[in-house]
């Protein structure tokens, strides 16, 4: 449908549905919302999601909460990293779900949810090793730019097969052009002097003159939510930890030769 006749149905201005739709801030209230998403024929689930987000817009940083405002299932994250062209993290004590084989994710999501079925489990792994498409396919794959701390390599997730066969694909993977993989070792010390937590930088796509068209977002995640951060100088502060830590990071190529040793004493 066009942007007119949506606007029509939904009973609200043209011009807010534009601003919408280019991700321009604007003045919408919640049943404009409902209006729209009940026009397009979007779930009840995706239209509770879209009204939480727009509850929690007030904020450029904000907490998700599971199951709070925003359904449990509706993953915001996921749908950023859908979207993203580049993504760069640190992990300080485990592999990053789209680098993991599915035995790492598998004991790691037994762990997690304990109650849950074995089939549950296994559609959980499933749609995690879904996600890693992007990363390999052909044409345009996902930028992927990981420093991730010794401790991630000597944790021992689901056994020393398991841990064997993980470090192994991480030193193969990085060898390709769109994947970097460094190791913070442990003689690095503390490059940033406070403790880093894990986070991811998304980016996105970039317009005609170069300009990306949506800003960059830090990705935080703890064990009770997860934190959006898209202030520019929240961002730029992640962007001078990231330097810190490339920069007492192994390179490549020594980073492939520790996780490579690292494995064959798993497998020892």
């Amino acid at each position: 449908m066009s942007q007119d006749k949506v606007a029509k149905l939904a009973d609200v201005s043209t011009s807010v549905l534009q601003r919408l739709e280019s991700g321009i801030p604007t003045r919408v209230k919640v049943r404009d919302i409902q209006a729209i998403c009940d026009v397009l024929e979007m779930s009840g689930e995706a239209t509770e999601a879209m009204v939480g987000l727009l509850r929690q817009a007030a904020e450029k940083s904000w907490w998700h909460e599971y199951g709070n405002l925003i359904p449990a299932n509706f993953d915001v994250y996921v749908g950023l990293e859908t979207a993203a062209r580049r993504l760069t993290t640190y992990q300080p004590s485990l592999v990053p779900g789209l680098l993991q084989t599915a035995d790492y994710a598998r004991a790691l999501i037994r762990a997690v949810k304990p109650a849950e079925s074995a089939s549950d489990h296994e559609r959980r792994v499933e749609l995690r090793m879904r996600r890693q498409a992007k990363v390999v396919r052909k044409h345009e794959p996902l930028g992927l730019d990981v420093v991730l701390h010794e401790a991630a390599l000597r944790c021992n997730v689901g056994g020393s097969e398991v841990m064997a066969m993980q470090l192994r694909r991480l030193a193969e993977i990085g060898k390709l052009p769109n994947v970097s993989v460094r190791v913070l070792p442990f003689a690095a010390g503390a490059p940033v002097g406070d403790p880093v937590g894990q986070f991811a930088i998304l980016e996105f796509d970039q317009d005609r003159r170069g300009e990306h068209v949506w800003p960059s977002v830090v990705y935080l995640e703890s064990f009770s939510g997860c934190m959006y951060l898209e202030k520019t100088d929240e961002v730029r502060r992640y962007y001078r930890v990231l330097h810190s830590l490339r920069l007492a990071a192994l390179d490549e190529t020594n980073s492939r030769s520790l996780l490579r040793q690292v494995a064959k004493e798993f497998s020892a």
